[in-house]
């Protein structure tokens, strides 16, 4: 069976990805993760048991654990999630998003390709480096358009800078050393087992308990919503399907302003969880300084991996954000256990 090196598959998306791969068999999965406070082994759980998962804990900026990850697994395809991902964070501690983001990546390229370049014949033929990146290194879009894989960077906060960064060595290792990179640039991500400091989740957990719903500035800020499992599903279309050297943008075509999104959270809450006595939820929304650097608008043309890939998402936002309210209502559990650390729904990116 193929055997695939995933960073970062204790964490949302990463975890996601892992999670389908080993649901429907097609590969051997090697799990390379630090256990940041975001990498949780409770969201592994449903493969932790299987003996085509392979669990390995540690740190993408440690070369010698990438080596011997890599002498000892001898994997087809490295699938690269492993990054700080909060925008908030990464105000508050720029410096942690350079060291992961940046260097990590950095790391994982140079020994995949001392990796790659000693193999022969078929195997280095069918190498691949997927490298997972975001719509945010874009920047911020006018009212109307949408990002393609040719549009400018142009990054507004030091998260999407240090993934602008990653992205930028990843085609360079291809272009300059042969490597045989993809990258994938993805609209926002929503869906069951995400660190709840994101939106969606921190709005459901704030809404059941009857705290304030703090929506940034006016809630006019505008994101295209994927449902993670479309997501991950796309990335193994890349994984199979695509090509060397390319970029393939992933987006639901979902778009909605913030508070929109919060509004329908309220409602899909009140219905899910009726008697509340602080109903409707959408009383508790609260208008909050915005962010700093706080981009407008994001939205994906996904013709591309459509087109060429035959990839289509399968959620549409109302039936995935129900799922994903249902989700979170009815595991306390794995909510329980990935708040024992520092994080405690509190305000981040305040600068300070």
């Amino acid at each position: 069976m193929k055997t695939i090196l995933v960073t970062g598959g204790a964490g949302f998306i990463g975890s996601g990805f892992v999670r389908g791969v080993i649901a429907r068999g097609t590969a051997r999965v090697v799990n390379l993760d630090k256990l940041t406070y975001a990498g949780n082994l409770d969201s592994l759980e449903p493969v932790l048991g299987s003996p085509d998962h392979v669990f390995v804990e540690g740190d993408i900026t440690d070369r010698a654990v990438v080596d011997r990850v890599l002498a000892e697994h001898r994997p087809e395809a490295i699938v690269h999630f492993a990054a700080e991902s909060h925008v908030d964070r990464s105000i508050d501690r720029p410096a942690d998003f350079v060291t992961t983001n940046v260097l990590g990546t950095f790391q994982m390229l140079d020994a995949a390709r001392a990796y790659w370049s000693k193999l022969a014949g078929p195997p280095r033929d069918a190498f691949r480096f997927l490298h997972v990146s975001t719509d945010e290194v874009y920047g911020s879009l006018g009212p109307q358009g949408l990002f393609s894989e040719s549009s400018p960077y142009d990054p507004s906060s030091p998260y999407s800078a240090s993934k602008a960064a990653a992205d930028h060595f990843a085609r360079a290792y291809h272009r300059t050393f042969g490597l045989p990179v993809l990258v994938t640039n993805c609209s926002n991500n929503y869906g069951p087992y995400q660190f709840p400091e994101k939106l969606i989740p921190l709005m459901i957990l704030n809404a059941v308990a009857g705290k304030p719903l703090p929506v940034y500035g006016d809630g006019a800020n505008v994101r295209d919503w994927l449902f993670v499992e479309d997501h991950c599903r796309a990335l193994e279309c890349v994984l199979a399907g695509g090509r060397p050297g390319e970029t393939y943008n992933i987006g639901g075509n979902c778009e909605r302003t913030n508070l929109e999104v919060v509004r329908q959270i309220c409602r899909a809450v009140d219905e899910l969880r009726p008697g509340l006595p602080h109903a409707p939820c959408d009383s508790l929304i609260t208008f909050v300084r915005d962010r700093p650097g706080h981009d407008r608008r994001y939205a994906i043309d996904s013709t591309r991996i459509r087109t060429t890939l035959g990839w289509r998402p399968e959620h549409d936002f109302e039936s995935g954000l129900r799922e994903t309210v249902r989700w979170y209502l009815e595991n306390p559990r794995w909510i329980e256990r990935v708040l024992t650390g520092k994080y405690r729904l509190e305000r981040l990116g305040l600068g300070r």
